[in-house]
Formats: C-alpha cells, structure tokens, sequence
C-alpha cells in the first residue's frame, strides 16, 4: 500500500540546534532521527505486514470460515487500518502532538498482535455444523481491533517527524523519506518471511507472537531515540492537554477516546457489512459534498484542478482495489494451486530462519552505531551500519535458497521488488526529465493501471496449468509480483504530492482525508473481487482442481480486463488532465 512519505514539515530546528550537540549531529548524512523513526517503522510494519500475511489463512484454516467470510473479514480490517489513521492524524496535529500519539499506538498494537497469539480451540465440523471456539473469536476480533486503533494513532505520526527533522527546502528531504520508506519495505519483506513462515510451519500463535514482540521491538527503539528527535514530537501547545474536560484531563480524555474507539470497532469488525456499507455511504457523502464545493466554492481553474486530482484518486483506488488483492486471492491461489519453493524442494529445515536473527541484531547494532557517532567515532559506526546491510542481505539469500517457503511467506515478494526496482527507477524519472521524456503524473497512473492489469496474466497461465491436478510453477507467481511492482513504482510519485499541489488551500487536509479514505475503499473491494474466485471444500474432500483452476482462471481473466480497460481509458484522458492540472507537474 502507499507509504506516508509526504507530510509538510510545520517546524524546523529546535532552540536547541544552535549547540549542535552530538545528538542533533547528522550521520550518514541524515539527522540521526531519521534512522529512530527507520527502525520504529521498520518494527511496525513487520509487525503490520506478518499478520496480514497470516490473517487470511488463518481463519480459513484454524477457524474454518469460508471463503466468502474471510474475504469479507480481509476488506474490512484493510479499510478500517486505512481509515482510522485519517482520525489519529488529525487529534496528533491538533492536540497530542507524534510523540505520545506514536507512543498509544505502539502500545495498542503491542497488546494487539500479542492478543492474536492466542488460539484457543481449533474450530471442527461436528454432524455437518462447524464449531467454533467463542472466547477464542472474541479474543480474535477485539485484537484485530486494538491493531486498527494502534495503526490509526501510530502510522500517520511517524513520517510527520520524518518531515520534522529537516529544515524547509533542505535538499536532503527526499532522500530522507526515500530511506524512510525503504524502512517500510524491509519491515514487510521481513514481516512474511518470519511471521508468515513461523505461522504456517510451527503454530499460528508463534507467528502473531513474532509480529508481538517486532511491534515491541519497535516501540522500546523510539523511547530510547526521543534525544534524537531534538523535540520535533512534543504537542505544540502542551496546556491544551491539561485542560479539564469535565473530570478528566483533555489528554486523559483522548486516551479513553482511543479505548472507546477499540471497542466500538471490536463490534463493526465481527460486522462486516456494516464497515462495508460505511464506505459505500462516505463515499456517496464525499461525492455529494465535492460536487457541492466545485459548484459554490471553486473558481474555473480550481475547479479544473480539483476535477484532475479526484481522477487521480480514483485511478489510486482502482490500482489498489488490484493490488490488495495480492493478500487475498493471491494468497489462495499459492495455497491451493501453485508450487512454493525456487529451486526445488530444500532440505530438511527445522530452525528458525536466518532473517529472524539478522532482524534481533539490528537494532542493537544501529543504537551502537549511533553510540559510536555521538562519541565521534564515525568509522566504527559506518562498520556496523555496513555489517547490518550485509546481514540482511545474507539473511534473505539463506531464507530464499535454503527455507521452504509458504503461500504467506510468498508475500515478500512484492517487498523485495520494491527494495530491488527503486533504485533504477529514482535514476530514471531525472534521467527521463533531463531529456525532457518523464511522463506526467496522468500518463503514470495510466502505466500503473495497464501493469496491474497485467500482473494477473501470469496467474492465469498459472491457474489454466493446475486444471490437470498438478500445481502451478511458483515462477508465474514472481512474474506476476514484478510486473505488479513495476506499476506501483509508476503510482508512487502521485499519491499525496499531487493532494498537496491541485487542492485548493483550504481543503487540503479534507482532501488528503479522501485519499486515505480511497486507499482503504480500495481494500473492500479487493475483498469483493477476491470473492469471485471463492471455494467451498466439504470437510473430508479434497480440492477439485478442475472447479478451482475455473473459478481462478475466471477471476484473474477479469482483473486483467479490469486493469487494462481502466489503464487504456486513463492513457486517452492523459491530455485532458493535463490541461486540468494547469502547470502542475
């Protein structure tokens, strides 16, 4: 999904800059709170990412729900993740300040995915009625709701600091949100091959119980570097916290607003259709409301502006309405009909996987390197950044090679593409726009939506080979997450920049909601188009592969139409939203 990169920094140093004490310092180039928020955001999406890795699987598999109902559980865990961050963004900004928002939602994930590691009784289907462990479920649903609420205080408060901690127009901003995000991506390429492997190999629980202590891991990091954020997370008016709200403090209240708030999702979450009608419902209500705003508030060059940015939202929605699919039908799919290993079948492997060891050793190892920088020492730190690169690198070619993966551990494969094509592409778009060849941000929507179109292609082979009851080669599964990647690397550059560029000034923050609130429609209906290629598997039978090579094949037929309709409609309009955006590049 879209990582928070772009958030405009509000302040800039510190009173304290001026002393450029050893721990307001840069190093690598980069203030050394940068690489504090690296590895808190690091922590939080392995821990986010192993247990959506697992989630699916876990209740088709230990709770025996059927594929329509996990697919539906899938969409509205995904929209509400992607919702409530829109709220937690706003209470941080106005009153709690990133740093104790960041701290709460640590802490509701933390007691979230370890409340996951709770199993109780695997569900069993007695006289044709399946039977479910009820304390189990509730445990189940009120975790998942805990790691909404967390996600929604916590995600949108850790690249506001990012953004904090370098001046306005300080050159180095990009690169520093680059490096950020590459957090982001080696926390999820972590996430599956650990959680996801450990989940599926020696129990659920140690799987959630490993996303547990990452999101620990995570928070104990960004306690300790509170000297390395020079301030930039404190509240801006700490006497609005104090303030009574009754019986209670203002900040007291917010907190029991956030536990407030766990409970209510807790209910909508056993719920399904309620979260998804209340998207279909906001997203009526935001159209009604922005028709309305063009009308009475916008003049023709706003208007037009406006027109081109909710196209662009839309064009977002639909590629993640594919994309998110990746987690649900996908993952099906690698279960049920595809091959899971590279290179054949590896020995026998009973320990854990080497990107678990290298993942403990590198937070230790950055809290010496920064150590080591704070006491002048920088050769001694670059070694240890050097040898904690090295080791991820080891450790992901051991799991790779040697590690049999699962149809959840597979999961990091779209991780390692965007590690893998970042690179080449951030020396593309310049090397493109020197010789004045970079497509627009339309025409990149545009080639997003053809290449997610596209990724389905290989699954299609891929299905249509598996009809004859052998399972599909692995290879068309890495084909598909390339290709999908590569239409990813095309929408990142639009997403938020172009919120803040084609708004109008006194919505921006509105609209930056609805693009938010588009990326967790996005997950619904993933969900409902996973749902076309559901399956119901009578206990004691065993996989039709003829009726589920069909049911597959028709799904991924569908989506690459989908993908390609939308993409080559987008391609025509690419000279009218250009015009629309009026200079804007």
């Amino acid at each position: 999904m879209p990582s928070p990169h772009t958030t405009p920094s509000q302040v800039g140093r510190t009173a304290e800059d001026p002393a450029r004490g050893p721990a307001n310092g840069d190093f690598l180039g980069h203030p050394k709170g940068l690489y504090v928020c690296f590895f808190t955001e690091m922590w939080e999406r392995f821990s986010f990412y192993g247990m959506k890795a697992l989630l699916l699987l876990y209740v088709l598999k230990y709770h025996l729900f059927g594929d329509d109902a996990g697919y539906d559980l899938l969409g509205a865990y995904g929209g509400l993740v992607y919702a409530v961050p829109v709220i937690g963004g706003l209470v941080a900004d106005r009153w709690l300040g990133m740093r104790k928002a960041v701290v709460f939602g640590g802490s509701l994930l933390v007691l979230g995915h370890l409340g996951m590691a709770y199993e109780g009784h695997a569900a069993e289907v007695v006289d044709g009625v399946t039977v479910r462990d009820d304390f189990a479920l509730q445990v189940f649903y009120l975790s998942l709701a805990l790691i909404i609420m967390g996600v929604g205080f916590l995600k949108p408060n850790i690249s506001t600091i990012v953004g904090r901690l370098y001046p306005e127009n300080d050159p180095r901003r990009d690169s520093g949100f680059t490096l950020f995000a590459a957090g982001i991506n080696v926390g999820a390429m972590f996430a599956s091959l650990i959680c996801a492997y450990l989940g599926e190999t020696f129990g659920w629980k140690y799987g959630f119980g490993a996303a547990g202590i990452g999101m620990l891991a995570g928070l104990a990091m960004f306690l300790w570097g509170q000297k390395y954020l020079l301030g930039h997370a404190e509240p801006a008016n700490p006497a609005l916290l104090r303030e009574k709200l009754g019986p209670v403090t203002r900040e007291a209240a917010i907190y029991l607003g956030g536990i407030a708030g766990v409970l209510v999702v807790w209910q909508l979450i056993q719920r399904t259709w309620t979260v998804h009608g209340a998207m279909h419902l906001i997203a009526a209500g935001f159209a009604a409301w922005f028709v309305w705003f063009l009308v009475r508030h916008c003049d023709r060059v706003q208007r037009l502006q406006m027109l081109t940015l909710v196209a662009l939202i839309v064009g977002v929605l639909l590629f993640y309405s594919l994309y998110e699919q990746t987690y649900g039908a996908w993952i099906t799919y690698t279960d049920r009909l595809s091959t899971k290993n590279f290179f054949g079948q590896p020995g026998e492997h009973s320990g854990l996987p080497w990107a678990f060891w290298s993942l403990v050793l590198s937070p230790p190892l950055m809290i010496a390197a920064l150590k080591a920088s704070d006491r002048g020492r920088k050769p001694a730190a670059v070694a240890m950044v050097v040898a904690l690169c090295v080791g991820i690198v080891v450790a992901i070619a051991h799991d790779v090679v040697l590690v049999p993966q699962t149809a959840g551990s597979l999961t990091f494969l779209g991780a390692f593409f965007l590690v893998v094509l970042a690179p080449l592409f951030s020396w593309l778009w310049p090397f493109l726009d020197r010789h004045k060849l970079n497509p627009s941000k339309p025409a990149k929507m545009a080639f997003a939506l053809i290449a997610s179109g596209l990724s389905f292609w290989p699954l299609l082979i891929g299905a249509n080979a598996a009809a004859s009851g052998e399972l599909a080669s692995v290879w068309w599964l890495v084909l598909a997450y390339l290709i999908l990647e590569i239409g990813e690397i095309c929408l990142l550059p639009i997403g938020m920049s172009a919120v803040t560029q084609l708004s109008v000034g006194r919505v921006v923050g509105l609209m930056m909601g609805a693009f938010w609130l588009a990326t967790a429609y996005s997950e619904v209906l993933a969900a409902q188009f996973s749902k076309l290629a559901s399956l119901q598997i009578p206990e004691g039978e065993t996989l039709n592969f003829a009726e589920a090579s069909a049911k597959y094949g028709e799904l991924f037929g569908q989506m690459i139409g989908v993908g390609l309709a939308t993409g080559l409609i987008a391609l025509l309009l690419v000279p009218l939203l250009k015009r629309g955006m009026h200079g804007v590049k």
